[in-house]
């Protein structure tokens, strides 16, 4: 017998004073059966249906049917691919910005590749150019078209860039773009009303053993209207600095959802929301699980997390999942 167990949800106050988002909750759901556990892995919908990809490690897709409310083991990648955010194009699912291999050397993969849900296929697509080649990137699709933001050089070692990308499918045409005002890693980024926004994530450098403790405050905005970005004041900053967080657009807001930091042993369970018509930050009901590592999905008006890491770190591994829904 399914159960599904509603959270009550605590507010704790902030340093900041954001519009708290009533009527919303999320449910931790329990389906017939669980992925595999895993953390620094993504996850994009295609045909109705969620895909769980990547992680530390090699790690089979993980397919879950909401309408059965179960999950299927699916092909295994061709090789590990970890910190990075897919993005689903034309029902299938792109992986760039990646990274494989081990700590603390972690190297950018330098393809894209490409997972078929229908044929259960992996295959390797274009090049990314190597002078524009980095890992623990943001990514979206926006207007047909598959993006690229920020990300480091040398797996957490150093080199994290301001890099903007613009990559066709179509052609397979590449062309860089005016850079994000500063640097980040380990970033998850997403477009509301015609705005991408930038906001969280690090400047890792295990070279300076500074890692957790170089996260970034200021919020970027991109508009693809002006084609200009804009970084804004001190009074837009990320309410709760973190890295290695999700972000999902959620109708005019991006919502920025769990992640890691130097100021607490325990993934954050935070969630909140840039408001892109107001320019200010939203609270929503934090989560009931920390985590880190993983990648929220907006389907069906419901927003799904999946596993990732219960603290700070490499673990422990989670492969439960909670939904948002009014």
């Amino acid at each position: 017998m399914k159960l599904i167990h509603v959270i009550c949800v605590v507010f704790t106050s902030y340093i900041f004073t954001p519009t708290t988002v009533l009527g919303q909750v999320w449910k931790a759901i329990e389906p017939e059966n669980l992925p595999e556990k895993r953390h620094e892995c993504a996850m994009a919908p295609a045909n109705e249906k969620l895909y769980l990809i990547g992680g530390r490690g090699i790690r089979t897709v993980n397919e879950y049917d909401p309408k059965k409310d179960t999950w299927k083991t699916m092909s295994t990648p061709p090789l590990e691919m970890s910190h990075f955010q897919a993005v689903s194009y034309n029902n299938e699912i792109y992986v760039l910005g990646a990274l494989t291999g081990n700590f603390p050397h972690e190297a950018p993969i330098p393809y894209i590749y490409i997972f078929n849900p229908i044929k259960n296929e992996w295959r390797k697509g274009a090049q990314i150019p190597p002078n524009r080649l980095r890992g623990a990137a943001g990514a979206f699709v926006h207007n047909n078209k598959i993006y690229m933001v920020c990300g480091i050089l040398d797996g957490h070692w150093d080199g994290h860039v301001t890099w903007f990308d613009e990559y066709d499918p179509k052609t397979d045409k590449w062309t860089v773009l005016p850079d994000a005002p500063r640097a980040r890693d380990h970033v998850s980024v997403a477009v509301a009303g015609n705005k991408l926004v930038a906001a969280g994530g690090r400047k890792s450098s295990a070279k300076t053993n500074q890692i957790m403790n170089t996260t970034v405050q200021e919020t970027d905005i991109y508009d693809f209207a002006t084609g200009k970005w804009t970084a804004l004041s001190a009074e837009n900053n990320i309410p709760t600095m973190r890295a290695g967080h999700t972000a999902v657009a959620y109708g005019n807001k991006v919502l920025f959802i769990g992640g890691e930091s130097g100021t607490q042993e325990q993934a954050h369970r935070e969630v909140e929301a840039f408001n892109t018509d107001t320019n200010k930050w939203e609270k929503f009901p934090s989560l009931h699980q920390g985590r880190h590592g993983m990648q929220a999905v907006l389907l069906n008006k419901k927003i799904y997390v999946v596993a990732g890491s219960a603290n700070r770190g490499g673990g422990p591994e989670l492969n439960d999942m909670e939904v948002l829904v009014k």
